[in-house]
Order: C-alpha cells, then structure tokens, then sequence
C-alpha cells in the first residue's frame, strides 16, 4: 500500500487558481502554460518554455501580467496583424520615444499590416516577406491602399501617378519588420526570425548639401545682426543637433572654461507637445569645447536675453533654456527651420536643411584633416562606422586628393637635392 504524500507537499508544488501550471518535458525542457488575452478580447492557453523552470515560469508571469492589463498577448497561431498590435502597445512603446513609436505604427499601418497582416504568423516565410518588399518598390501605393477610390484619382480613373516607396523607405519598412520578429523569436513564439533572412538592396545614402567655406563664412556674416546670432553660430561651429541647441540650459554651459554639456532635446511630440528629452543616443550625452568665437556670441545672447527679460515683465516665462522666444518660452523646431531659410534667403544662398549644418562642419573638419575620432566624439556618433559611413564620400575625396599629390611628387623632372639616397633606410 503506497504512502500517501505530505499535504505540505502537494501545497508547495501547487499554483494559485489563474497561474497557469509549469512541468518539464520528456527533452529536458520546461513547458508553462496559462490563459491570457488574445486579440479580439477572447482567451485562450498560451505555452512558453525555457531551459529552467524559473525562465519558463518567468516568461509565463510576464506575459499573464500584461494580460491582466488589458494587453492582448499574440502567440504563433495568431496573424501577422495581431501579432504587431500587441508589439506595438505592449513592447516598442516601452523600448522607443514618442516620435519613433509615431513612425513604427504608421508604418505598420500603412504598408505591413496591409501587405502582410492577414497571414499567420507561425506560416510566415522568408518567401512572403521579399514578396512584400518587392511589391512596395514596383507597385503604385495609392492603389494597393485604396486611397484611389476614395479620391476618383490615380488607377481609378486610370491614370495611375506611378507613386513607389523610396528604397529608403522600403529599408525602413524591412528594419520595423525585423524588429517586431526579434522579439516574437525571444519570446519563443516564433523558432527563427524570417524577415533577416531576406537581403534587400541598399539604398543610395542620402544626399546632403554642406556649405563650402565661402559660404558658411557668408552664412555667418548675414547671420551676425540675427536675434539667434549665437544658434546659427555653435551649429555651425561645434555640429549640434537642432533639438540639442534648443534644450541646452545656461546651467550646461560653463563660459568661464569654454565647455558646453549636452545632455538634453527639445523635440515636439504628439502627447505633450514640445518635450525636453533625454539625447538621442547614450554617446550622444558628451561635453564638447567651445570656440572663442561662440562664447562671445553667448555672452552676447545672454545680456540680449536679460533685456528681453525685463521688457516682457510678468509675461516672461522662465524655463532656464538659452534660446528662447522674446517671452522666454521654448523654440519650436519648425519655427526654426523657417527662420532658417528666411536667413538664407538674406544671405543669398541656397537652401538647405538646419541639419545639413551639421554636415557641414563635418565636412569642412575633415577638409582641414581633423581625425576621424575626434569628430566622432564632436557630434556624438554611437560608433566611429557611423561618422566614416556618413562621410565616405569626403574621405574618398581627400584621398584622391593625397594620391594626385603624390602623383605630382613622383612625376617630378628635378631630384631634390636634400632626398636620401635609393639605398638609404627611410623609417
């Protein structure tokens, strides 16, 4: 007659009504199983696994926590669609800003979920993703979205506008995709990710246009009776990013010692309108010197600011910011990029981008034969492939230029009398 087990047992190996159960499978593996919420605010048992009881069980917790929440949690057997919706809500929102977040549901919205969203997603392939993504570079958008329809326009009238994604942003489709599918893989919904194993074509780099030397001193002469003299100034001078410039603080700057800490954004978000946010990229926080001429400028702008100050009265809003409008609040990006072009209008050149600033010190740094490094570190690059890949066309230049100037070296006619002899050792 067998013995009964301890009840204590039986109650330590117990879960609470709702857990989900957790055992080990006969290949070594720990299954967990549990009900949660799935798309279309139905239940359903969903199996996770790991190489431990406590990873499966953690994995299973997760995962009945979001349920709880209201957060669907998609499994292989759901589509393409629902699976997205819950990376979208549950995962990316977490991970990435406001802004990105904007672009990732917009383009799931507008190309994926379309394209891909009926499919299962344990069924698909490599196969229907480079299917898709070839679809987005050879077929009219209006129609595959059927905004014709709507509009009498385009193929329903047939005069298709032949309107294709950029490879760029077929690129950028691919890369949303792929992330969505990493994280299906770590959750062991999915064995592989599919969409890394489809090779797209790169897309041509995008093009910029920095200002040469003439005119960037152009550009800084017409700017110097601007109110933002001293903006246009350390863009130019030092490559901050323009949401750095408008959320830098006089607390960051120590014009005693000539040093500039970035460590802030200012960017517009969709919630909660003009945000200051942490820097783009942790290499992007960093302490850069400042040339004298843009302390000057600054010194300037703040007594410029003081009497701004004083003429607003009560109506001045303190935000501790350097730039600001004459009532002290904060700039608004776009409102920049106006004032920009209107001052390149002054100045009579031609129009470019507020970033393209940035590239053209850049440019003009590497034209002067500063190391690669240090201008990484100048514009906050996470790596140093970042700033060589940007620039590679600058570089390629310069080098042609260094290989002519050896050309001419070597075609020379007259020996110099000061070069060693053929068989001295030159180290």
């Amino acid at each position: 007659m067998s013995t009964p087990r301890p009840a204590s047992s039986r109650r330590s190996r117990s879960r609470a009504n709702g857990d989900g159960t957790v055992y080990q499978r006969k290949d070594g593996r720990w299954e967990a199983a549990g009900y949660v919420l799935a798309p279309g605010n139905t239940r359903k048992r969903l199996r996770v696994y790991g190489t431990t009881r406590k990873e499966a069980l953690t994995k299973l917790t997760e995962k009945i926590a979001a349920s709880n929440l209201g957060l669907p949690v998609a499994a292989a057997d759901s589509t393409v669609s629902a699976y997205l919706t819950y990376w979208l809500n549950g995962v990316a929102v977490h991970q990435v800003r406001e802004n990105t977040h904007t672009r990732y549901a917009a383009c799931v919205r507008l190309h994926i979920i379309p394209g891909l969203g009926a499919k299962k997603l344990a069924r698909l392939t490599a196969r229907h993703v480079r299917v898709f993504l070839d679809g987005l570079r050879t077929t009219c958008q209006c129609c595959i979205q059927g905004r014709d329809t709507v509009r009498r326009q385009c193929c329903a009238i047939d005069q298709c506008c032949d309107k294709r994604l950029s490879p760029l942003t077929v690129t950028y489709v691919h890369s949303v995709l792929k992330s969505a599918l990493e994280h299906a893989v770590r959750e062991d919904d999915l064995p592989r990710n599919v969409a890394r194993n489809v090779k797209i074509p790169a897309p041509r780099p995008r093009r910029f246009q920095p200002f040469t030397a003439s005119e960037a001193r152009q550009f800084l002469h017409t700017a110097s009776g601007d109110r933002l003299h001293a903006l246009y100034e350390i863009a130019l001078r030092t490559g901050l990013r323009k949401g750095e410039l408008l959320g830098l603080r006089w607390e960051d700057l120590d014009l005693d010692c000539g040093t500039a800490s970035v460590h802030r954004s200012l960017q517009r978000t969709r919630t909660g309108g003009l945000t200051v946010l942490h820097t783009k990229t942790r290499a992007s926080e960093r302490r850069i010197a400042l040339p004298t001429e843009c302390i000057h400028s600054l010194k300037t702008h703040q007594e410029r600011q003081l009497e701004e100050r004083r003429a607003a009265g009560t109506e001045w809003a303190e935000t501790g910011l350097v730039f600001t409008t004459p009532t002290g609040s904060p700039l608004d990006p776009s409102n920049l990029a106006r004032r920009f072009r209107r001052l390149l209008r002054r100045a009579g050149l031609r129009t470019i981008r507020f970033h393209d600033l940035r590239h053209s010190t850049a440019t003009l740094l590497l034209e002067q034969g500063v190391d690669l490094v240090v201008i990484k570190e100048l514009l906050g690059h996470a790596h140093i492939g970042v700033t060589a890949g940007v620039y590679a066309h600058v570089r390629l230049r310069l080098q042609r230029d260094a290989i002519d100037a050896l050309g001419h070296a070597l075609d020379g006619q007259d020996d110099d009398p000061d070069d060693p002899p053929a068989a001295a050792v030159v180290r």
